[in-house]
Formats: structure tokens, C-alpha cells, sequence
């Protein structure tokens, strides 16, 4: 352990005592865990605002080259204090259907877990929550349009809306390309 040193007033440097050391240690840690508990409670309020049944339109474009395809979708989402799961189907003429599932855990503000509904299989999702939108950075199970990451954010709008977007990168243009956004209100 390292002697932390310490001034006086009356001008003496001295060590800091083991005892004092002790307690200064235990206020940092009860701080530390008291901002904890409050992110934990933050998210909490957040979670539950998510929670219920969803339906709504979008598009879905299975590549970034695809076309556009227009789906109807509903979901159902269940949450606890630290997690979210959503969890549906979205089905576009007769061309299209897909079973779609996110499960998110949560500590503080930042979030993980996986996401369902890709061909390539399950993928990792990791990100944070600003403000009424959770940011995800999607890692494919294997390469999606030249490679294994995407975006996605899980938008809470007013009471009873949220949108879902997918985004990724065309590899011919390096621009970022909009592959999925469903707009669900509460049912």
C-alpha cells in the first residue's frame, strides 16, 4: 500500500493514519454506490416506460442493396428493474416474414445483450442510453453488407410510441444506409 501524505495546518507532513485512511475510503465507496443505485433506479423508470404490447408499420431492406420492403409488425415487450426484452413479428406481402427479438440488460446507463432476426443468427448488441434512445453497435454472428457491425437504436417517443432502427454502411459508398425502421405505437 502506498503512505498517502497530508499538510498540516500547522505545516507538518505527515501519513495519513490507517484509521483515517479506512474511513475516507468507506464515504468514497458509499458515494460511489449511492450513484450507482440512483443510475440503477434512472433506468428503472426507464425500462418500465418501454414495457407492453406494440404494433405499428416500417420498411425492412434485407441488404443495403435490397429493396425497400414495407412491413407491419407487432411486439411485445417485458422488463424488469434492469432488463428489456422485446420481442415480434413483422410480415410485408408475401415476401416477408420475420421473427425479431432484442434482450437487453442494463447497468446504470449502459446497456447489453443480443439481438434475433438477422439469417446470420444471434448478435451482440452493446451501447448506451441518452436521454429517450438507447444506441446499440450491433456485432453480426457473420459478415452483413462487407462486414459484421450495424447500429441500432431503440427510440422511446412521448407515452406511447417507439421507433426501432437498424443502420448500416453500403461498402460500395461508405455511406450509412437506414436497413430497418419500424414506428410501433402502444396497443
Amino acid at each position: 500500500m502506498h503512505n498517502v501524505h497530508y499538510r498540516r495546518e500547522n505545516g507538518f507532513a505527515g501519513q495519513e493514519t490507517g484509521l483515517r485512511k479506512m474511513a475516507r475510503m468507506t464515504v468514497a465507496a458509499a458515494c460511489l454506490m449511492a450513484g450507482l443505485a440512483h443510475a440503477n433506479a434512472d433506468e428503472t423508470g426507464f425500462l418500465r416506460s418501454l414495457e407492453g404490447s406494440w404494433a405499428g408499420k416500417g420498411v425492412v431492406k434485407i441488404r443495403v442493396t435490397s429493396p425497400t420492403i414495407h412491413v407491419s409488425c407487432k411486439f411485445k415487450s417485458t422488463t424488469s428493474t434492469n432488463s428489456l426484452l422485446l420481442d415480434g413479428d413483422c410480415r410485408g406481402l408475401l415476401v416477408f416474414t420475420r421473427h425479431f427479438s432484442a434482450s437487453l440488460k442494463a447497468d446504470g446507463a449502459t446497456y447489453s445483450g443480443s439481438y434475433t432476426g438477422s439469417a446470420t443468427g444471434p448478435a451482440g448488441l452493446k451501447g448506451v442510453r441518452q436521454g429517450s434512445m438507447i444506441n446499440l453497435g450491433i456485432t453480426w454472428a457473420k459478415p452483413v453488407n462487407g462486414d459484421r457491425k450495424a447500429i441500432m437504436t431503440v427510440q422511446k417517443n412521448g407515452a406511447d410510441g417507439m421507433t426501432l432502427t437498424t443502420t448500416d454502411i453500403d461498402p460500395r459508398t461508405g455511406k450509412s444506409v437506414v436497413t430497418s425502421r419500424i414506428d410501433l405505437k402502444r396497443m
